[in-house]
């Protein structure tokens, strides 16, 4: 079956699902599309969370700063990348890294 919105194969036919996933079969091919339709709604809640992270961490700062503060806590920073070490390994480190980099000097 066709689908909607794809770009032709390279014969000109419409991309079906088949080609989209690089499944072998339909059936494969109906578990990987309902797999990514739910990649895609964890994704859109994760990009919702890290938003509101760094709204969060605006507020500590601000006030950090408003009280005569540094705008960032090294010893903090520590924890927090400890924390998704812990839990994710040296790629939790990186994904940390990144999120503490989003977070800082926004205000």
């Amino acid at each position: 079956m066709p689908l909607r919105g794809t770009p032709p194969t390279r014969s000109g036919a419409p991309m079906t699902a088949l080609d989209v996933t690089g499944a072998r079969t339909s059936e494969a091919a109906d578990v990987i599309s309902g797999a990514r339709e739910r990649i895609d709604a964890l994704d859109d809640r994760i990009i919702g969370l890290i938003q509101e992270r760094m709204a969060v961490s605006a507020v500590i700062q601000e006030a950090r700063i408003t009280s005569g503060g540094r705008r960032v806590n090294l010893s903090r920073e520590m924890e927090v990348l400890g924390h998704y070490s812990d839990a994710l390994g040296r790629p939790g480190t990186a994904l940390a890294m990144t999120l503490l980099e989003l977070c800082r000097g926004r205000i």
